[in-house]
């Protein structure tokens, strides 16, 4: 059973994407949406994280530009998806697990 996780906080402020990072298998996605962005950005504590998960991992071209970043500061592996592309991931997951 694949898991579309869904991460909404910045990964400064909370170990929510950590934790998530932590639980997803290999069939699951994660989707960083609003401040969890944050954790999409290279150059970071958390490229590293990214980077080596087993899951797919994507972020929300909408919220990382309400942000003021652009695709330049994403890390490798990290696919940038928008409002279409969010509803194709759930529609292709078996369950989403928000991590609030």
């Amino acid at each position: 059973m694949s898991i579309l996780h869904t991460v909404n906080k910045s990964p400064f402020q909370k170990n929510d994407l950590r934790s998530c990072l932590n639980h997803a298998n290999s069939d699951d996605a994660i989707l960083l949406i609003e401040d969890g962005v944050y954790g999409a950005l290279s150059g970071t504590e958390f490229s590293l994280l990214t980077s080596s998960s087993d899951a797919d991992i994507y972020c929300l071209k909408a919220d990382l530009a309400a942000r003021g970043f652009d695709k330049n500061r994403v890390s490798d592996g990290v696919k940038l998806v928008d409002y279409d592309g969010f509803v194709d991931l759930v529609a292709q997951n078996d369950a989403v697990n928000s991590w609030l």
